[in-house]
């Protein structure tokens, strides 16, 4: 997925603020649900919650920058996944992520639903 690096997303350097990455890294999960007609989360109150999140900051984005970024399901287990998120100015990778995504319904930990799985396996 594309984005733009818009004037709100920068600090009064023009460099993009720290904590935007990890916005543009949830606007690319939550838009790969949306271009396949789904919605992040259940029926009722389940859904996909953060459980950890480690983020490496490498270079910096700039007003104007096009910016790309890429998702990789790195390990499944029953009720979670890991994914690797990294977001790249034109070929320089300028941000690295690893999530921990935990599945709940009702607030409790719960089998990732395979059309959830599907979906992430198409990345």
């Amino acid at each position: 997925m594309q984005i733009r690096v818009y004037y709100e997303d920068t600090d009064a350097g023009g460099i993009v603020y720290h904590t935007n990455y990890i916005k543009y890294c949830e606007r690319a999960r939550s838009e790969h649900f949306f271009s396949r007609g789904m919605v992040p989360h259940g029926s009722g109150m389940s859904g996909f919650v953060v459980r950890n999140l480690t983020a490496d900051y490498l270079s910096i984005s700039k007003l104007g920058d096009l910016l790309t970024v890429k998702s990789t399901v790195k390990e499944y287990k029953k009720s979670s996944l890991i994914l690797t998120q990294e977001i790249y100015n034109k070929d320089v990778k300028v941000f690295s992520m690893n999530i921990v995504l935990v599945y709940v319904e009702e607030a409790r930990p719960a089998r990732i639903p395979k059309e959830f799985i599907e979906l992430f396996d198409s990345l």
